[in-house]
C-alpha cells in the first residue's frame, strides 16, 4: 500500500486581484510547511492520524490562516476556536470554543485519545487542556492586527462574514496511511465577527469532518451552516457506500446539495484506495496534495 495527503486552507471568493505576490508566496509557504509535516509522517510509516494532525498544526501556527493564531474575531474581539479529528476506525475528537489552548487540533487529539467523549465545548475545553498538560497562551496571542483592522470594518456594517478575500481560511487536512487507515481534522476561527457560542461544521462530524477505513475520509471548507444541514461530509461516504459513486462524483454531488442549500466552498477527501480530490465550487480554495513521488498546492 502506499500513503496519500491532502490539505486545505480554506475555499472563499478569493480574487485573482486580491492577493499580492507577497501574500500568494506566504500562503504557498506555508501549504508546503504543512505537507512537509504531514509527509514526513506516512512517509516513515506512521498513522493517518498522526499525519493529519501535525499538518493541522503547522496550518493553525501560520497567520495566514484563519485558525489558531491569526484565527477571525468573534463579536466580543477575540478568538473562539473549533478543532475535529475522525480515524477510519470512527474515533472521534472535537472541540469547540478554544480560547487559550495554542493548539486546538493538538485538544481535539486529547479527546479522540482519552475516548470517554466525543466533543468539548466552552470554557471546559481550555481547563481540560491544561490538566492535559497542552500548552496554553493569552487569548492576546492569537489576535494579530490585521484581524483586529477587519473586525473593524466588518463589525461598523453590521455583518457577520466568511473569511474570503483574504489569503485565509479554515483549514484542514485528510490522508491514507500505508497501512489503509484513514483520518480526517479540520481546525478553524469561524466567521468574522460571529455571534459568541456560534459553532460551524468544521467540529461537527459529519458535517464538515468524517472518516471511515471502508469509504473514505472527509475535511470540508466554506460556509458552514449548509454544509452541516447536509452533512456533507458523512452523506460522501454514503454515497461511496450505499450507491456504488466513486469518490470524485460523490463530493461533487454533495457540493451541489450544498449550492442547493445556498452555501458555497470545497471539500478535500480521500478513499480507501488512496484517490485524492479537492473540489471547490467558490473563488478559490488554498489546497495541496501529496503522494510518493507527487506534490502540488494551488489557490485558484
Amino acid at each position: 500500500m502506499s500513503w496519500s495527503l491532502a490539505i486545505h486552507g480554506g475555499a472563499g471568493l478569493v480574487r485573482r486581484d486580491s492577493l499580492g505576490p507577497d501574500e500568494i508566496r506566504t500562503a504557498e509557504a506555508g501549504l508546503n510547511a504543512a505537507l512537509d509535516a504531514g509527509v514526513r509522517v506516512l512517509g516513515s510509516g506512521g498513522t493517518a492520524l498522526d499525519a493529519v494532525t501535525e499538518a493541522i498544526v503547522v496550518l493553525e501556527e501560520w497567520p495566514c490562516f484563519n485558525a489558531g493564531r491569526g484565527a477571525v474575531l468573534a463579536e466580543h474581539g477575540g478568538v473562539e476556536l473549533d478543532a475535529a479529528l475522525m480515524d477510519g476506525g470512527r474515533r472521534v475528537g472535537a472541540v469547540t470554543g478554544v480560547r487559550s489552548t495554542r493548539n486546538p487540533v493538538r485538544l481535539a487529539r486529547e479527546v479522540l485519545e482519552d475516548g470517554h467523549h466525543v466533543m468539548l465545548a466552552g470554557p471546559g475545553t481550555d481547563r481540560w487542556a491544561r490538566l492535559r498538560g497542552l500548552e496554553q497562551v493569552d487569548p492576546a496571542w492569537f489576535v494579530t492586527t490585521a484581524r483586529s483592522e477587519q473586525l473593524a470594518r466588518v463589525g461598523g456594517s453590521g455583518g457577520v462574514y466568511l473569511d474570503h478575500d483574504d489569503v485565509t481560511g479554515t483549514v484542514g487536512a485528510v490522508a491514507r496511511d500505508v497501512h489503509g487507515g484513514l483520518a480526517a481534522g479540520n481546525s478553524t476561527g469561524g466567521m468574522v465577527n460571529k455571534r459568541q457560542g456560534r459553532v460551524g461544521d468544521s467540529p461537527v462530524i459529519g458535517g464538515g469532518t468524517f472518516a471511515w477505513n471502508r469509504t473514505c475520509a472527509v475535511a470540508a471548507t466554506g460556509h458552514g451552516e449548509p454544509f452541516v444541514r447536509a452533512c456533507a461530509a458523512h452523506r460522501i461516504s454514503d454515497l461511496i457506500e450505499l450507491a456504488g459513486l466513486s469518490l470524485a462524483d460523490a463530493a461533487d454531488r454533495v457540493l451541489a446539495e450544498v449550492r442547493e442549500l445556498g452555501g458555497t466552498g470545497g471539500v478535500i477527501a480521500v478513499d480507501a484506495q488512496g484517490t485524492l480530490v479537492t473540489p471547490f465550487d467558490s473563488g478559490g480554495m488554498y489546497r495541496g496534495t501529496a503522494r510518493p513521488g507527487e506534490r502540488h498546492v494551488a489557490i485558484w
